[in-house]
């Protein structure tokens, strides 16, 4: 069988992958802990239930505008206008079949071979593998004090002739880090001074804790949406847990709109009509469903810090935002892929590689699950890693005694 070079150079996704293994050994019985999770475990607002489901019993399910129906595309510009303070245009919205489809269709309608990409490390696994599979070259900028928090100066030794764009994702995934307001301010000034795109991926927006508000990146430029580079991805799927709808929208001008909409015409024709219908009522419905699932994560993370403080070995900078935090497991093993398979077959635990966003060494952990789930996860863990951890541990009703320390 004949395989393109390009097929073959993208990687795997670890994290659908992990979350493939999880599932398998759950169906087998297995009284696994998934801690690699990357979906809030809320029910979707009853007001995307009712809107879809009204849409689905009038048997009006064909397809509609390849950029998204006026309706939700309205409901998006209410959005933007309120969290952002930005006034657009029906024009400078495009509607995908999730986030993710926003920023692949961005990077196809914006990059030419050998173009350059700057990614900040920690970073989304999917981002490197986008670029590359649009024949662009992603550049890894990886913030030399050891922190998740990069600074201007070491993101603009990265630039060259050759840069077209920066993705900034804050509140990041996986560390959970929330940009600072000068960063961000550098980045916008950078970009203009510059001529090269931002694309802010903001799919956790306001999922933020402890009173933190990211920065919107529109604050800083005195440009309009017609002529400023800033792009600005967001979707449902994180936000109202609405991951299985799969929709993402991007807000840019109306000229890169319209490539992204032939691009999008030629490969998924629209985003599905019951999907955007779902969309559109969570949009327009009671909000109070936000702050709720905000709440109980930022009380989830406050309890999987206090899990980790007293882990000997384990140090963990305290996440902003999302549902991850990425600790620094180096003092057990310096190969994260090795240390979480190691904690797979052992203690039944679901982690993800640090080495999959650019930390070797760390572990992504998600505290979106049960409190239950994240304080029997870290015991295992512990009981795995830990010298001075007792010896033997039930997991479920099997009784597991180590023998590797």
């Amino acid at each position: 069988m004949s395989i393109s070079h390009l097929a073959r150079s993208i990687a795997e996704s670890a994290t659908l992958k992990l979350n493939e293994q999880a599932k398998m050994l759950a169906d087998q019985g297995q009284p696994v802990i998934h801690l690699g999770g990357g979906e809030p475990k809320n029910k979707v607002p009853i007001t995307a239930i009712l809107s879809s489901a009204a849409k689905l019993t009038a048997g009006d399910v064909k397809y509609v505008p390849t950029d998204g129906t006026p309706s939700l595309k309205k409901a998006i510009i209410r959005y933007t206008e309120e969290n952002y303070g930005w006034l657009v245009a029906p024009e400078n919205v495009i509607v995908s079949s999730g986030a993710k489809q926003s920023l692949f269709n961005v990077l196809v309608s914006i990059l030419d071979p050998q173009d350059e990409v700057i990614v900040l490390a920690p970073y989304w696994v999917s981002y490197p593998e986008m670029v590359k599979m649009v024949y662009g070259r992603p550049v890894i900028v990886r913030p030399e004090d050891g922190t998740f928090q990069p600074r201007l100066e070491e993101v603009e030794r990265a630039v060259s002739s050759y840069t077209k764009a920066i993705i900034v994702n804050s509140p990041n995934n996986p560390s959970g880090a929330v940009y600072s307001e000068d960063f961000i301010a550098g980045l916008v000034e950078l970009c203009e001074r510059r001529d090269i795109y931002l694309i802010m991926d903001d799919i956790y927006h306001k999922l933020v804790f402890d009173g933190i508000r990211p920065p919107s990146a529109y604050r800083y430029t005195d440009k309009t949406i017609e002529t400023t580079k800033i792009i600005v991805i967001n979707g449902v799927s994180k936000l109202y847990g609405m991951t299985g709808f799969r929709i993402g929208w991007a807000i840019a001008s109306r000229a890169l709109v319209e490539v992204m909409k032939n691009v999008q015409a030629q490969t998924t024709s629209c985003p599905a009509n019951l999907s955007m219908a779902a969309a559109e009522g969570a949009l327009t419905g009671v909000q109070s469903t936000v702050e709720s699932l905000r709440l109980g994560i930022q009380n989830n993370r406050d309890v999987m810090m206090n899990e980790l403080r007293t882990f000997p070995g384990v140090n963990v900078t305290k996440p902003c935002g999302t549902f991850y935090c990425l600790p620094d497991f180096r003092a057990f093993n310096g190969n994260s892929e090795e240390l979480a398979a190691f904690l797979l077959s052992k203690a039944l635990v679901v982690t993800v590689p640090g080495k999959e966003f650019g930390a070797d060494g760390h572990l992504r952990l998600s505290y979106c699950g049960a409190v239950k789930d994240i304080t029997e996860g870290i015991k295992r863990i512990r009981w795995a890693l830990d010298p001075e951890a007792p010896n033997e541990i039930y997991i479920g009703d099997r009784r597991m005694v180590r023998d590797w320390l």
